[in-house]
């Protein structure tokens, strides 16, 4: 069947077949168009620009089908905003007591991390350390960020992408930026906690946030960050120095209980040709128990540090005077030293399980109590005698009046870069004492230990006791005659 050209669109087609709807009638008679001159939406001649079928065509709806993504994509990434912020907390030994934050270890790309949440921060961070052993991709950002990092102004352009964060069964991908100086692997700041609505509860160690899955409340109780960071690195190092020609010590391990050797698979295992057996001792204070390393083997053949201890009662000669006191204990005071890396395989200790190895100094080491006593003296030099008494990890500053003293702490605290400020009393127990403005008293919880005392069986129970006793020898009259007979028998 022969074509005609039809009338509406211009086109040689069937009429009947034209697709586009006819133009109302026309007074007048349209002109014809000129084949000389093509169309100049389509460049085809036969037909006005104001008929082209293709612009019609362009201009009609499109009907996209609905179907699920099957092959989803993360798109670039925008560089977070806003270019300047803060983060409180650089590393885990900053955090005092009681701050509203929270710490713990999850995995982030199937390793093990330390995440903190602080919402004192306004962005999230990564350690470039920790980034840096992981091989993690570090990208460049178009313009510079201006962080103020624990007092301290911080530029960076630096971003790590894509980071999958797993809490519970919740999975997240963080974008953070990389700060040179942060001991803590990553902190998750206030941009991640409003994004997911996350809300902290401190008192219980909880995260309540919403389930992407199944869209209810959970719950997730954070136990704790057991694997803390290393310290800071530090000019001093912890060191072992042996007898010439000494060779490796290796124990067998000690037998535990089933709830001892749970503990001990929170560990990771290690080599070494060392080995010193360790145990488990119950804390008294906070319950539990405490593991404890049998370092008789290695000091026995270590070379001694001399470096003497101050004996207590010349200590508190020094509080003449004194009516107010603030009492510091240092959280893990060993374990924010670092022990020298061609020493750490001596540190090593034998279980069931395997070896472990202290990467910081730990307690038995025969010269680790001198080494910390030489390090805070070190650090107090100018305040001891003055209102500073140091006593290896018990600090303890004094003075004549509550103006005095604030003027003290501020002095402390700017020494030892600490972040809170401790509390003021006129009565203190430091060191097994009651101190106050009437002087130097017994702690009446040590009296109750000496006549609470069972009958020493041996020779060691004799000495456990009169050590106990004879610590508080200068408040009993002719204490060593009193304490003859039982001296007699070691």
């Amino acid at each position: 069947m022969p074509q005609h050209q039809e009338q509406h669109c211009g086109t040689q087609h069937h009429p009947s077949s034209c697709s586009v709807p006819p133009h109302p009638p026309a007074s007048v008679t349209p002109a014809k168009p000129n084949a000389k001159y093509p169309c100049y939406k389509c460049g085809k001649t036969g037909h006005f620009s104001k008929n082209c079928l293709a612009l019609r065509r362009s201009q009609a709806p499109v009907l996209i089908r609905d179907k699920p993504c099957q092959n989803k994509k993360k798109g670039p990434k925008r560089d977070p905003a806003p270019r300047e912020g803060r983060v409180h907390y650089t590393h885990v030994d900053q955090i005092p007591e009681g701050e509203l934050v929270l710490a713990s270890t999850f995995l982030v790309n199937e390793h093990p991390t330390v995440v903190l949440f602080d919402s004192g921060a306004t962005h999230t961070f990564v350690s470039k350390s920790y980034a840096t052993k992981h091989g993690y991709h570090i990208d460049n950002m178009k313009a510079k960020y201006h962080f103020t990092a624990s007092g301290s102004p911080i530029d960076t352009n630096q971003i790590v992408r894509h980071l999958r964060l797993c809490i519970g069964i919740e999975e997240f991908y963080v974008d953070p930026v990389v700060l040179p100086n942060q001991g803590i692997d990553i902190i998750l700041g206030m941009d991640w906690i409003k994004e997911h609505n996350v809300l902290l509860e401190i008192t219980s160690r909880t995260v309540q946030m919403k389930s992407s899955r199944s869209g209810k409340v959970m719950h997730i109780h954070l136990p704790g960050h057991k694997h803390s960071p290393p310290p800071p690195d530090r000019d001093v190092e912890f060191t072992i120095e042996l007898v010439p020609g000494t060779a490796p010590v290796s124990k067998r391990p000690y037998r535990m209980a089933l709830d001892e050797l749970k503990e001990l698979k929170t560990q990771l295992q290690d080599s070494s040709p060392w080995g010193c057996p360790a145990l488990f001792v119950e804390k008294k204070d906070q319950g539990g128990k405490r593991l404890c390393v049998d370092y008789q083997p290695l000091n026995a053949v270590t070379v001694k540090n001399k470096y003497p201890l101050p004996h207590i009662d010349i200590l508190f000669d020094q509080l003449g005077g004194a009516t107010v006191f603030s009492k510091i204990d240092l959280r893990s005071g060993y374990h924010q030293i670092k022990v020298r890396e061609e020493d750490i395989p001596k540190t090593a200790f034998s279980t069931r399980y395997g070896l472990y190895e202290y990467l910081v100094m730990s307690f038995g080491l025969t010269n680790a109590l001198a080494f910390f006593m030489y390090l805070m003296n070190s650090v107090f030099m100018n305040e001891l005698d003055k209102f500073v008494v140091v006593f290896i990890d018990d600090i303890l500053v004094y003075s004549k009046n509550e103006k005095e003293h604030e003027e003290h702490l501020r002095i402390y605290l700017a020494l030892g870069s600490i972040n809170f400020m401790p509390s003021l009393a006129s009565e203190v127990a430091f060191l097994g004492h009651i101190l106050s403005a009437k002087g130097v008293a017994v702690d009446p919880s040590k009296v109750e230990d000496v006549l609470n005392w069972k009958q020493p069986q041996n020779v060691t129970e004799i000495w456990s006791f009169l050590g106990l006793a004879g610590y508080y020898r200068c408040f009993i009259k002719d204490f060593s005659k009193i304490a003859k007979p039982m001296t007699a028998l070691t």
